[in-house]
């Protein structure tokens, strides 16, 4: 696929013990490329730094030593002085104009094989790793892809106008489009409530209200239904959590996805699930909702493992890439909840879903070359329509 314009954010994982993954994703300032698709380098907990491409470390334009918020984009567990601003393109301060911000580029020579180019990665990693053997360093590095698109696709704050048709495009574009923001404030997000049921209309109403009071201003790497997803997940309860009990969410009635050993008490960083980012490889699909499916598939795509490589045959099995991941899905209709609790087959019968195969199609389109084979294979496929 060939992009003239395009949002790279990189995903660096960083981890220790076998499936419990020490991690922050660490946001890059908005690249523009050219004839390439886009993603988003991220950075890992335990003191690494991304060095090229610039790694905010969840800065943005703060004017001091000290990054402001934490957990603006990401759970940040760096030290507050590490990360790259976005920085200002002109003489004056951008101040909330996204224009007059300093956006990296990075220009590539074409799509074909023998056009490819090359960007070095570089990054930091303050504690041990190595062939040392007291130490266990595996990292994990993956990409999201979208497209920038315009600066008319970045509607302002102010209260969207125009016919009913042209408000609605005006609120999901705020949601849709990944971006740095000019202002360090925190995304906001309305969580559900016990009562909240999968075929009323409560979920509905509650998401559309998300939707309308989407801030773009904001930076955004996940949306809103990738994270409320994941509220409503259970949590797994065959990971390592070492000495901590995990505390029920107030909000759903159970333990659910966003509480990890690292996040017992379910802090919101972002948009990103957390027992996703702080385990790999993780057993949902990370396709997202089918609001999302002509601007993003997935929030992160695994690009590399490097690590023991004894472990390489199960990463391999067990990578979205080449296998297919199933999850409950309570609905169809767009105006009742999608995914619900479950994460088994049988407890999503007892839900009343449906247990539902995804595919990245990674795996299923290596034969195709054109367009019209992209097509012809996805209408032949009907486990997953994520195109």
């Amino acid at each position: 696929v060939v992009s003239t314009q395009s949002t790279f954010y990189f995903f660096f994982l960083l981890f220790s013990f076998p499936l419990f993954l020490i991690s922050v994703p660490v946001a890059v300032p908005n690249m523009k490329i050219i004839t390439v698709l886009c993603c988003v380098l991220s950075l890992v907990m335990c003191d690494v730094y991304m060095q090229n491409p610039r790694g905010s470390n969840n800065r943005l334009n703060e004017n001091t030593a000290n990054r402001q918020n934490a957990n603006r984009l990401f759970d940040s567990q760096n030290n507050n002085k590490g990360g790259y601003n976005t920085g200002d393109r002109l003489d004056g301060k951008a101040r909330n104009d996204v224009r007059r911000a300093y956006s990296m580029q990075y220009y590539a020579s074409g799509p074909g094989r023998n056009e490819a180019s090359k960007l070095l990665v570089e990054w930091t990693n303050q504690h041990g790793c190595g062939s040392n053997g007291k130490v266990d360093c595996n990292i994990v590095i993956q990409y999201m892809c979208q497209t920038n698109g315009t600066h008319d696709d970045y509607p302002s704050n102010s209260r969207a106008r125009g016919t009913d048709e042209e408000v609605a495009r005006k609120n999901e574009q705020k949601v849709l489009y990944l971006r740095d923001g000019v202002t360090t404030s925190d995304l906001r997000y309305d969580a559900p409530s016990t009562r909240e049921q999968s075929s009323d209309r409560h979920w509905y109403t509650r998401m559309k209200k998300n939707v309308d009071r989407s801030d773009s201003n904001k930076g955004r790497h996940e949306s809103i239904w990738w994270y409320d997803a994941c509220k409503f997940r259970e949590a797994n309860g065959g990971l390592f959590t070492a000495d901590q009990d995990l505390q029920r969410d107030k909000n759903v009635g159970y333990v659910s996805a966003t509480r990890t050993r690292q996040n017992n008490d379910g802090d919101r960083s972002g948009l990103e699930c957390p027992e996703e980012r702080d385990y790999f490889p993780y057993w949902v699909p990370t396709v997202q909702q089918e609001q999302l499916s002509a601007m993003q598939n997935t929030p992160w795509i695994d690009l590399a493992w490097l690590g023991d490589t004894d472990r390489c045959t199960y990463i391999k099995q067990n990578s979205f890439n080449r296998n297919s991941k199933w999850r409950c899905v309570l609905s169809t209709d767009d105006e009742e909840r999608p995914y619900g609790k479950s994460i088994t087959e049988d407890d999503c019968d007892d839900e009343g879903g449906e247990w539902v195969e995804f595919v990245s199609f990674l795996e299923v389109l290596t034969d195709v070359t054109s367009s019209s084979q992209c097509r012809s294979k996805q209408e032949g496929d009907t486990r997953n329509r994520i195109f």
